[in-house]
């Protein structure tokens, strides 16, 4: 008989190892490497079993007929807007999120609604009893729906379980890390079974036509735990975010093959469940102090979705020989970069000054358009001078100190007009857009431009500190 071979596998990025090391050579870090056999399954190598003959698959042209792609829709707006429509049938989705965030929450109630609408859910639990997942639909006012519930986390008893007639609409798995197969020697949650398992849903999904959703932990980084390969697996990834301390959640798009990515969805949570925030600019904005310096309104996009959020700004003399400089909601070097920016070309000074950078609401910014309103709010703190209450900024700043144009300037002037504001600051090239009535355009052509209006607008309580 022969002896099986020993292999070891990164925990982090699924590398394979012949030996033990401390660091993986894959992406250096420590303490992943787990001993897992080879004996069959995921990893066995094509000399452990017999090959069998392939047989021809049809050859097909790239014109023909296209179909939109079948969708179930859930009722729930904001789950509809991220997933791009609804839940595609025969796709896998993946869905992240760090523990106790509400994915479950977020599910049971989607399984709810869809049941409702007189779809067959099967929700399959590898964490939790029936009985935890019964009082949970019960505080969410679901537990008169006609969800099946499973508690299971062998691959082979769940494919023979919702493997019935008539086929299940949606099939629920929360979560993948808890699945175990018997093709695989490995513990539950190591990178073969994760592997394994989610190469047997997805392979469900696509020959049934049924909708899987795959629940996925999250590493200290926040990245989905597991290998990488698991997202490329499937054909959507979602990340339900959200902070601690605030009581909305995100949920965002970063991988969608039938629909936009990079869509956000807005909930408040509650005790009663997660509840659709339908205008997010409200929430992010509903307590402002209109008159205090350093706040700028930024008008921003996620996706095809405007969204308008108060960058505040706190600049104080610093006693330290190294200014403190803490950013939270945007990146810290693009902070650095607007801050020598000011200091290069519009003689604005830091160097004496701590400067402290947050968006209200944690929320977080990744687009380069931030960069006038952030500039805007620096300058405001600095010099002591509170900016217009009603104007809105955005526009991306150039290390000459020229302002650019940013896309989808239209839809953002439209959602500031909804909300009330009567301005925005935006860069050249504004004149092209139609001009809404009681709304003014203010365009800059340069950063230095734009500190001049600011220090024009009254005197403040630091203007020593321009030159």
């Amino acid at each position: 008989m022969a002896k099986n071979r020993i292999q070891f596998i990164c925990q982090n990025c699924g590398s394979t190892h012949s030996r033990w090391a401390g660091k993986c050579d894959g992406c250096g870090e420590w303490n992943t490497l787990v001993e897992e056999g080879t004996s069959g399954g995921i990893g066995s190598g094509p000399g452990k079993m017999a090959m069998r003959k392939g047989r021809a698959v049809a050859l097909t042209t790239l014109s023909g007929e296209i179909e939109d792609a079948p969708r179930i829709q859930s009722g729930i707006s904001e789950l509809d807007r991220v997933t791009g429509g609804g839940f595609v049938r025969g796709s896998a989705l993946l869905v992240g999120g760090d523990p106790g965030i509400g994915k479950s929450t977020l599910l049971t109630q989607a399984a709810a609604a869809l049941a409702r609408r007189g779809n067959r859910i099967i929700y399959v639990s590898g964490e939790e009893a029936v009985a935890q997942i019964r009082l949970r639909a019960q505080r969410l006012q679901a537990a008169d729906t006609s969800v099946e519930l499973a508690a299971e986390t062998n691959v082979e008893d769940i494919l023979a379980t919702i493997d019935t007639k008539p086929r299940p609409d949606l099939v629920i798995i929360d979560s993948i890390q808890t699945l175990w197969t018997d093709a695989a020697d490995s513990a539950p949650g190591s990178v073969t079974q994760v592997r394994a398992g989610a190469q047997a849903m997805i392979r469900y999904a696509k020959s049934t036509g049924a909708a899987v959703v795959l629940v996925g932990h999250v590493t200290k980084e926040g990245q989905i735990a597991g290998p990488r390969v698991v997202e490329h697996m499937v054909d959507g990834v979602l990340y339900f975010e959200g902070e601690g301390g605030h009581h909305y959640r995100i949920l965002r798009t970063v991988k969608n093959r039938f629909g936009p990515t990079d869509e956000i969805g807005v909930f408040e949570m509650s005790d009663k469940g997660l509840r659709e925030v339908s205008n997010p600019s409200e929430l992010f904005l509903g307590e402002r102090n209109e008159k205090a310096p350093g706040a700028a309104v930024f008008a921003g996009m996620e996706g095809t979705r405007p969204v308008l959020v108060e960058i505040q700004a706190l600049v104080a003399p610093s006693t330290l020989g190294t200014p403190r400089r803490a950013v939270v909601g945007w990146d810290n070097s693009r902070l650095s970069m607007t801050l020598a920016v000011l200091e290069a070309h519009c003689g604005v000074r830091f160097g004496q000054h701590d400067v402290y950078l947050n968006v209200a609401g944690g929320y977080r910014i990744s687009e380069p358009a931030a960069d006038m309103a952030v500039a805007a709010a620096l300058v405001s703190s600095l010099a002591g001078i509170p900016l217009p209450a009603n104007s809105v900024y955005f526009g991306e700043v150039s290390l000459s100190g020229a302002v650019r144009a940013v896309a989808h300037a239209a839809q953002r002037i439209k959602e500031a007009e909804k909300l009330g504001f009567k301005q925005a600051v935006l860069p050249l090239g504004g004149g092209e857009l139609s001009r809404p009535r009681n709304f003014t355009l203010s365009e800059t052509g340069s950063l230095p431009d734009l500190v001049a209006r600011i220090a024009a607008s009254g005197p403040g309580k630091n203007a020593q500190n321009r030159d």
